[in-house]
C-alpha cells in the first residue's frame, strides 16, 4: 500500500532532497508552502522532481491551516523542516524565528493530537542547541546551552516533541542534525557564499571574499545523505531522538582552504576578515558523537568536510556551465 508523506518546508534544501529520496521509496509526496500557487519550488525543479510532487498551501503558524492540510492529505508520515533557518538572521528577527520554529512545531503536534491520527512525525532539530561543547562530542544526553535566538527556538521545539511523545504517546522523533551542506543551500549560508565567491575568483573576478570568524569549528556533512537518517527514524519500532553528524570536526578556515585548493588557489590571497560578519554570540567549537545513529539506525555518514567542499565546487561549476549554454 502506497505511503503518504507530508513535508513542511519542501522548498528548502532538506525538504527537496527528502522529497527525492521518498519518491525513490515509492511514497506519494506532498509538500507545503505558505502560498503554493506563488512559490517557484526552484529546488524541486533543479532536482527534476517538481512534476512528481503534489503541493498544498499551509502555514505552520496558523493552527487551522495545519489542521486542514493534515485532514486533506491524511499522511502516514510528517516531516517538519519548515521555519526560519538562518542563525545569523535570527539575531535580526528573533520573534519571527521563535514563532516559525517553536510555535509552528507546537501547532503541528497539537493538530496531530486533536485528530487522534496514527501519524509519525519527524522534527528537524539542530546542533545549535548544544552551544559550545568545549571539545566534548555531543550526544543525545548532552545538555543544551543555546547561544542564538534560532537555537533557543530549536531547543523549545525539541522539548515540545519530547513532551507530546511522553504525555500523549505520539510517534514523535527529532534529529539533532549538525551542519550539512549542498549546492541547494541558500547563498546567505557561509559555505555557499565561500564556494560561489571562490568560483567567481577562479574565473577572473578581482573581488575579495569577506568572512567573519574563520576559527569556529563545525561538523560538516553532505545534506543528500542526511535525509535518509530522517526517514530511518520514522521506520523504527519506537520514537526516539538522534544526533546526525559525521563525527569529524574542522575549522571554517579548513573548509575555505579546501574550496580554494580544489580550484588551484591559495585562499589567503583572496579572503578578508571583517568584523561586520561576527555574531553577537557564536559557538566557537562543537563536535558530535553519532554512535547511536550508527547502532540503531544503521546510518553512518559517507562524506566528510573535504568531500563536501569538493562536491559543492564541482556542482557550482556545472551549474555555471548550464547557465551559459
Amino acid at each position: 500500500m502506497e505511503k503518504r508523506a507530508l513535508i513542511f518546508g519542501i522548498s528548502g534544501q532538506d525538504g527537496s532532497y527528502l522529497a527525492r529520496f521518498l519518491l525513490t521509496k515509492g511514497y506519494r509526496v506532498v509538500g507545503s508552502s505558505r502560498d503554493a500557487q506563488m512559490c517557484s519550488f526552484s529546488n524541486l525543479v533543479r532536482l527534476k522532481i517538481r512534476d512528481q510532487v503534489e503541493v498544498e498551501s499551509a502555514s505552520l503558524n496558523d493552527f487551522r491551516s495545519v489542521l486542514q492540510v493534515l485532514k486533506k492529505v491524511r499522511p502516514d508520515e510528517v516531516y517538519n523542516l519548515a521555519g526560519q533557518s538562518s542563525v545569523g538572521l535570527s539575531f535580526e528577527q528573533p520573534v519571527e524565528s521563535f514563532e516559525s520554529i517553536s510555535i509552528g512545531t507546537l501547532n503541528l503536534l497539537e493538530a496531530i493530537r486533536f485528530l487522534e491520527a496514527r501519524i509519525k512525525i519527524y522534527n528537524a532539530g539542530s546542533s545549535e542547541c548544544f552551544g559550545n561543547t568545549d571539545g566534548r562530542p555531543a550526544d543525545e544526553l548532552t545538555p543544551f546551552r543555546p547561544r542564538s535566538p534560532y537555537a533557543v527556538a530549536k531547543a523549545a521545539a525539541f522539548w515540545q516533541m519530547a513532551n507530546y511523545r511522553e504525555a500523549y504517546g505520539l510517534f514523535a522523533s527529532s534529529g539533532l542534525l549538525f551542519n550539512h551542506e549542498s549546492p541547494l543551500r541558500p547563498q546567505r549560508f557561509v559555505t555557499r557564499k565561500i564556494v560561489n565567491a571562490a568560483c567567481r575568483i577562479a574565473e577572473g573576478s578581482k573581488e575579495k571574499l569577506e568572512l567573519g570568524n574563520i576559527s569556529v569549528e563545525r561538523d560538516w556533512g553532505w545534506a543528500p545523505e542526511y535525509v535518509e537518517a530522517m526517514w530511518l527514524m520514522l521506520q523504527q519500532e519506537d520514537p526516539d531522538d538522534y544526533v546526525i553528524a559525521t563525527g569529524e570536526t574542522n575549522r571554517l578556515e579548513d573548509f575555505v582552504d579546501n574550496v580554494f585548493k580544489v580550484l588551484g588557489l591559495n585562499w589567503q590571497d583572496h579572503v578578508k576578515i571583517s568584523r561586520e560578519f561576527f555574531r553577537p554570540t557564536d559557538i566557537l567549537a562543537v563536535s558530535a558523537n553519532p554512535d547511536k545513529a550508527a547502532r540503531k539506525l544503521r546510518w553512518k555518514a559517507k562524506y566528510k568536510m573535504c568531500d563536501v567542499a569538493r562536491m559543492m565546487v564541482e556542482a557550482e561549476k556545472r551549474h555555471g556551465e548550464e547557465r551559459c549554454e
